[in-house]
């Protein structure tokens, strides 16, 4: 493959999921030429498979400071990509069914007052009836986060898409990355008969991207998950916020449609060499158990499809990011484990900052890739 054969850019991107759209709007605003190389299609896997939560509540602690500035950007998502992205701010609710789940919740409320942060808030058994009129009246409290809310991830890929294309990303999709070399400055990224050569890649490939990482040389541990969501028939609207409870695997929320979108983090099976996932029934019905016990109003509402998709899971449920520590010109922003969907518009300035500056005034430290590579670098 001769460098000359190869389209140029300041940057490219592997991986066309949000994170990896994010990214290269950020990049591309601060005047680089960036390409996002897709396997698929924008959007395939985990970012439109995604029950997009904009949560801050219950964030792992390293992931608070992030999160937060993220939400404050959510709150001008429009002004950001153009579009609202569906985002409604109703708060998240984390529900204690009995006396015995409410230790857990103060303690936590506690440890975060204790840190600076108040953006979770204790309520009692009367607050909860008064701010979710249809919950079951055996709960007895709840952790709130009135900011906190959820958007539409189908809007988002296309917000964020469009904001690409309108300062110039070139979009290459059906292309997987199959080699790499380098050359010189430059890495060059073969995809089939096309190859494209940067001196920074970006590797945003999701479940994937420890086979990317693995073809600059890098070993990273990196497992998958394959998170079950279902959704209901319509229903007169009766919840605004996003509702999840103690000790279950459940997060029920309503469409501005007026059907019951209902996940958790209840896995199916996911095979990434068929790049394919499957809902296990057996499983999928402690979500519905769960619902219902929590809302008796939805007993017997029909179920109108379930799905499942394939996402990145690190062994400490933190993402990757960072540089890569012996690689010039190798980034990595993976590993969500879940939970990346609220982070997406502050990675995106995060990955800018790292490109631009190899640094960043966010505290990152906690994501670095070293602690889940092998050998000399491995934490």
């Amino acid at each position: 493959m001769m460098p000359g054969s190869a389209q140029g850019f300041d940057v490219a991107v592997i991986g066309g999921g949000l994170h990896g759209l994010t990214a290269a709007l950020s990049l591309a605003r601060a005047g680089r030429s960036v390409v996002i190389i897709e396997r698929n299609w924008i959007g395939r896997h985990a970012s439109s498979a995604t029950a997009a939560g904009v949560r801050t509540l219950g964030r792992d602690i390293a992931e608070v400071p992030i999160s937060l500035e993220s939400m404050d950007m959510w709150h001008r998502i429009s002004r950001i990509v153009g579009d609202d992205c569906g985002f409604v701010s109703h708060g998240q609710f984390k529900v204690a069914e009995f006396d015995s789940h409410m230790p857990a919740l103060e303690e936590r409320q506690a440890k975060m007052r204790s840190l600076g942060y108040d953006h979770e808030q204790m309520i009692d058994a009367a607050e909860l009836r008064r701010l979710v009129p249809s919950l079951s009246p055996h709960c007895v409290g709840a952790l709130v986060a009135h900011k906190d809310g959820a958007a539409d991830p189908h809007r988002t890929i296309a917000a964020f898409r469009s904001a690409c294309e309108r300062v110039g990303v070139t979009i290459v999709e059906g292309c997987g990355v199959e080699a790499v070399e380098r050359a010189g400055a430059d890495w060059l990224l073969r995809c089939g008969s096309r190859s494209f050569r940067a001196p920074a890649v970006i590797n945003t490939a999701g479940a994937w991207a420890a086979r990317v990482a693995a073809l600059f040389g890098e070993v990273i541990e990196l497992g998958v998950r394959a998170s079950m969501m279902m959704a209901t028939e319509r229903l007169a609207p009766f919840l605004g916020p996003v509702v999840s409870v103690v000790g279950r695997a459940l997060s029920f929320k309503q469409s501005d449609q007026g059907t019951l979108v209902i996940g958790g983090g209840l896995q199916g099976a996911a095979d990434i060499d068929r790049q394919r996932s499957s809902v296990n029934f057996v499983e999928l019905a402690k979500g519905a158990r769960a619902s219902s016990d929590l809302f008796p109003i939805v007993r017997g509402v029909r179920i109108a499809r379930c799905w499942t998709g394939i996402e990145a899971q690190t062994r400490d449920h933190l993402p990757v990011i960072g540089a890569s520590p012996e690689k010039p010109g190798l980034f990595h922003s993976f590993g969500y484990s879940g939970h990346g969907f609220q982070l997406v518009p502050v990675l995106g300035e995060i990955m800018r900052d790292l490109v631009l500056d190899q640094k960043t005034n966010r505290s990152i430290a906690a994501f670095a890739p070293t602690r889940l590579m092998q050998g000399k670098h491995a934490a």
